[in-house]
C-alpha cells in the first residue's frame, strides 16, 4: 500500500492556540480547506455509543484514553489503548462524526503526536482521522471542560495512491546436518516517515543481520539453517510477512522457529514463546543458561506480527523481550531517530538472538 503523509499538518484549537498533530497512517486527507467543528471527546465506545447521532453528528470525535501507566507491561498499555486509533474513524463515522482526533499512543507528555495505522470500512463513511500529542491532548480536553461548544479546526494532506512493488529481503546460513529445518530471525524494513525509524524497527533488521553475522565471524556452523528476513510492509498491511508465509508455504518449507526482534534497542530481558506447552518447556529449559545475563523472562508469550502467519505451518514463535519502558516516548513519532540507540544495549539485544539462534540449531525444537 502506498500511503503519502503529503505537506505537514496544522491544527488548532479555535481562539486559542494550535496544537501538534499527524495524520494516522492510511487516513484520508481533509482537502484545503480543512476541517473545522465543535468536538465531542469520549475515552470509550461505549460513551461513544451513549452520545449517539444526536450529540456526535457533524462534529470532531476527541478519542482521549491513555495508556495506563499502572501497567509494567508497557505493550499491555499500548494494547489497552491502540483500538480507539485503529477503528476510532470507522465508530465515529457510524454516528455522523465529520473527523476524528487521537490521543497519541505514549505514557510521555510531550509534544510529539504519534502516528500508526488506522482502518475503514468500504461500507462506512471515510473521515480523516489524526494523533495529537499528549500534550495536546491535555489542553483540549481542559479547554472542552470549561468551553464545551469550543472548535476545532486540522488541516492533512495525506492520500493513498495505487500500490506499488516492494520486497523482502534475505539471506542465509545453510545447516550442516538439517539444512531443510528452518530458523529464522528478522525484523521488518519499513517504517512510518516519523522520524527515521531506529527503533521501530531499524535495530530490530541491524540485530537479525548481526545475529547471523556472528556464526561467520566465530565459524560456527550452524546444523540447521539459519535466515535473516527483513520484511516489508508491516506497519501499513503486514504483505511481507503474508507473503513470506505463502511462498514458504508454496515451496513446502519446514520453519520449526521463528525469532522476531520489534521492540526497540533496549536492554534485552528474555523471550516470549507462543508455542504449544511442549516447546515452551524446552525453551525454558535452557533460562540457567541466559539467566546470568540478565535474561530472566523466558515463557509463554507474544510470537510478533511478521512472523506470525507461519503458526499454521507449525513454527514455534518467539520474540525478544526488551525492557520497554522508553520504547513508546519514541514509537511512531519524530523522537525514534538514530540518537536514541544505544550501541551496547543494541549489542546485548544481538548476543541474545544469537545465543539462543545457537541453541535451536543445534538441539531443534
Amino acid at each position: 500500500p502506498h500511503w503519502v503523509r503529503g505537506k505537514k499538518e496544522s491544527a488548532k484549537i479555535v481562539g486559542k492556540q494550535r496544537v501538534p498533530i499527524c495524520a494516522l497512517g492510511g487516513s484520508i486527507g481533509t482537502g484545503s480547506k480543512g476541517i473545522r467543528a465543535m468536538v465531542v471527546e469520549v475515552h470509550s465506545y461505549e460513551e461513544l455509543e451513549k452520545l449517539g447521532s444526536e450529540k456526535v453528528d457533524g462534529k470532531i470525535v476527541f478519542y482521549n484514553r491513555p495508556m495506563d501507566p499502572t501497567e509494567i507491561m508497557t505493550f499491555r498499555a499500548y494494547g489497552g489503548a491502540v483500538s480507539q486509533r485503529w477503528s476510532g474513524a470507522m465508530e465515529a463515522a457510524k454516528y455522523g462524526a465529520v473527523g476524528v482526533v487521537v490521543r497519541s499512543m505514549t505514557l510521555a507528555l510531550d509534544d510529539y503526536p504519534h502516528t500508526g495505522s488506522m482502518g475503514y470500512n468500504d461500507e462506512i463513511k471515510k473521515i480523516p482521522a489524526c494523533a495529537i500529542s499528549t500534550n495536546g491532548a491535555e489542553i483540549l480536553s481542559e479547554c472542552l471542560k470549561s468551553e464545551p461548544a469550543i472548535e476545532f479546526q486540522f488541516k492533512m494532506y495525506c492520500e493513498t495512491l495505487e500500490d506499488v512493488l516492494s520486497y523482502n529481503v534475505i539471506g542465509e546460513i545453510i545447516g550442516t546436518e538439517f539444512p531443510d529445518e528452518i530458523i529464522l530471525v528478522g525484523g521488518h524494513l519499513d517504517s512510518w516517515d516519523m522520524g527515521d525509524g531506529s527503533h521501530d524497527d531499524g535495530a530490530g533488521c541491524i540485530q537479525s543481520i548481526e545475529a547471523v553475522r556472528l556464526f561467520i565471524a566465530l565459524d560456527i556452523k550452524p546444523k540447521r539453517t539459519i535466515r535473516a528476513v527483513m520484511f516489508m510492509n508491516e506497519e501499513n498491511g503486514l504483505r511481507g510477512g503474508k507473503e513470506y508465509a505463502r511462498v514458504a508455504k508454496e515451496k513446502n518449507e519446514n520453519h520449526i522457529a521463528a525469532i522476531e526482534t520489534d521492540a526497540g534497542a533496549f536492554t534485552p530481558r528474555g523471550f516470549g514463546i507462543d508455542a504449544d506447552e511442549e516447546s515452551i518447556a524446552k525453551i525454558v529449559a535452557w533460562k540457567s543458561l541466559f539467566e546470568p545475563y540478565n535474561l530472566h523472562l523466558i515463557g509463554k508469550g507474544h510470537g510478533g506480527a511478521d512472523i506470525g502467519p507461519l503458526k499454521d505451518q507449525g513454527a514455534v514463535l518467539i520474540s525478544l523481550r526488551v525492557d520497554s519502558q522508553r520504547y513508546f516516548d519514541y514509537h511512531h513519532s519524530d523522537a525514534d531517530t538514530f540518537d536514541k540507540i544505544s550501541k551496547r544495549e543494541l549489542e546485548m539485544g544481538t548476543a541474545s538472538i544469537a545465543s539462543l539462534l545457537y541453541l535451536l540449531s543445534k538441539y531443534g525444537i
